[in-house]
């Protein structure tokens, strides 16, 4: 054998390491278009509970109410309906976690234990939060919360009051995520479509992979969103016409860029919803659409979603490693700093268990933007510690506005909205008495970087080798989609739209599978031309159904070893 492994080689097994960049990962981005909607949610759901213990005098009490309070930083990019559903779920989750930690606090004060207790807690959220694919921020405020509580002071009886204080500010928080329906019912659903007609104007201006891919997942994307958003409106029915324009936009043989981009300004502003028109099989299209809805809330599909769930969780789950990384990275972390003896080791659970991402690359960037952030956040509080003691409002002020900063500067990069989070979190000890502002910068810096060491060599130690698994079954998943699209282009417009639809979503998953392999240590060779081959297939199988085309040349299938020739012209 050859010491370069080939496509076709049989599971070449040599691990390696990928380099770690040192300033990419700090580089800071264009904001969300929807940055200032968590910003401002969680201000207003934390105003009215801590403005309200000011009143009464029991700012003590401050650490439960932010727990419910956090939750309205959840669900902001899904529909109303569904987001009303997810929040709720959150709220519980958190209140579960809080529970859980309370209770253990009571019961026992060993150290040992309340370290155990954390990192199991934050390993389940993790997983839970992945497997649901609840979106940004993810566990770390559960873990926050639950691990906060577990070196908290806590006896038995108090432990009803103080979750009944988590699910009011909860119930204030769901109000708040849920409240704007009142307003637009459906911004979200607007939004998502302007994504995906910008990602399509993106790819018909500059083709090639990259936008080719953006341009799949938003406009995948935006159809989940419509079919989650409930029953159908004229202006979702608008909403729906747009998507079927931005999908067919790359089959066009004259697409319009400029006007695809107009759309979205229009769809993504107050007024009305543009009417484009009528592009072939939309009314077939829209057919397609309310089947699939009435399938999804029908009993059936209810428990087809249940069971795809439990399998993402099952024993051959690719979540079990990330699992077991944050299990272990946790506990190293906490128990570390417990040996050196620091009063917070739940400082080092929460920062260790932020680290963890998708593979080993991205857990680096994040151990790296997270140490940098705490480092200069520390330095802010310092800052604004004198402020924060000039009086009980000053300092309720200064946590919201911290609050504010966070969720502002956070879509940028997650070090600059690090530098935010760090003195809020610290203020928040100053809720139940004044402390030293020297062992505070102190434990926290000490806690930043044992947390960040503990848990990204955890990362590098606990392999994932069923990465590369997960790409094997993506790219099983996406010859068969393609196989079934290409049968239904005989068929009615209904089931050819379906089908269509079907593929996008298995040519999402396998770009997501092959990125998150591609990025883990220990792995062995990807097989790129059959991941080349397999994208380019499926895209021009897309193409098909969106022209109504005959079936288009098949490419061979994507068995080990098979690579597809590229088209002439090198287009997909």
């Amino acid at each position: 054998m050859s010491d370069t492994p080939s496509d076709a080689s049989p599971r070449p097994r040599r691990p390696f390491i990928r380099g770690l960049p040192l300033v990419a990962p700090l580089r800071l981005g264009r904001p969300s278009d929807t940055w200032f909607k968590p910003a401002l949610s969680v201000v207003a759901a934390s105003a009215v509970p801590h403005l309200t213990l000011l009143a009464l005098g029991r700012l003590d009490l401050v650490m439960y109410t932010m727990a419910g309070s956090f939750c309205a930083l959840y669900g902001h990019g899904l529909p109303y309906a569904r987001r009303a559903r997810t929040v709720a779920g959150v709220v519980l989750s958190m209140a579960a976690g809080l529970a859980a930690a309370m209770v253990t606090a009571s019961l026992t004060h060993s150290t040992a234990v309340l370290v155990a207790v954390g990192a199991l807690l934050a390993a389940a959220q993790k997983v839970a939060c992945d497997a649901v694919r609840i979106g940004p921020p993810g566990p770390v405020i559960l873990t926050f919360v639950s691990s906060a509580a577990l070196f908290a002071p806590q006896r038995l009886d108090q432990v009803p009051a103080h979750l009944a204080l988590t699910l009011a500010a909860g119930a204030v928080a769901w109000l708040v995520c849920v409240g704007p329906a009142l307003i637009r019912r459906e911004g979200p659903e607007r939004r998502a479509v302007a994504r995906a007609l910008e990602a399509a104007a993106d790819r018909v201006a500059e083709p090639g992979p990259r936008t080719r891919h953006t341009a799949a997942a938003a406009v995948h994307a935006a159809w989940q969103c419509l079919l989650a958003s409930g029953r159908p409106t004229p202006v979702r029915r608008s909403l729906e016409r747009l998507v079927v324009h931005a999908e067919a936009a790359g089959a066009c043989a004259h697409p319009d860029p400029d006007r695809l981009r107009a759309w979205a300004a229009l769809t993504r502003a107050r007024g009305p919803v543009p009417e484009p028109p009528p592009a072939p099989g939309t009314a077939a299209e829209l057919y397609g659409i309310d089947a699939e809805r009435a399938a999804l809330r029908a009993s059936g599909g209810r428990r087809a979603a249940r069971r795809t769930l439990l399998r993402s969780l099952g024993p051959g789950s690719h979540l079990l490693p990330v699992a077991a990384r944050t299990l272990i990275g946790c506990a190293l972390a906490g128990y570390l700093c417990a040996a050196l003896g620091v009063g917070r080791p739940y400082w080092a659970i929460v920062t260790a268990a932020s680290l963890y991402q998708a593979n080993t690359t991205l857990t680096w960037n994040r151990t790296l933007q997270r140490t940098v952030g705490n480092l200069l956040g520390v330095l802010v509080f310092a800052a604004v510690l004198p402020l924060s003691r000039t009086g009980p409002l000053a300092l309720v002020l200064c946590c919201l506005f911290f609050s504010f900063a966070a969720e502002a500067l956070i879509t940028r990069n997650y070090w600059l909205g690090s530098v935010a989070v760090t003195p809020m979190a610290l203020l928040v000890l100053e809720f139940g008495g004044a402390h030293p502002a020297g062992e505070l910068v102190g434990d926290r810096v000490l806690d930043t970087v044992l947390g960040a060491l503990a848990g990204f060599l955890a990362a590098a130690l606990v392999t994932n080798r069923r990465a590369a698994g997960r790409v094997e079954r993506a790219l099983e998943a996406a010859a068969q989609a393609r196989t079934e699209a290409e049968r239904a282009l005989g068929h009615p417009h209904a089931e050819r739209a379906q089908a269509r639809r079907a593929l996008t979503a298995r040519l999402v998953e396998l770009r997501e599978a092959a990125d998150i392999a591609a990025g883990e240590w220990w792995q062995r060779a990807l097989p790129e031309q059959r991941l080349l081959a397999a994208e380019r297939a499926g895209h021009r199988t897309l193409a098909a159904t969106a022209q109504r085309q005959g079936p288009p040349v098949r490419a061979p299938e994507t068995r080990r070893g098979a690579v597809a020739p590229a088209p002439a012209n090198g287009a997909a």
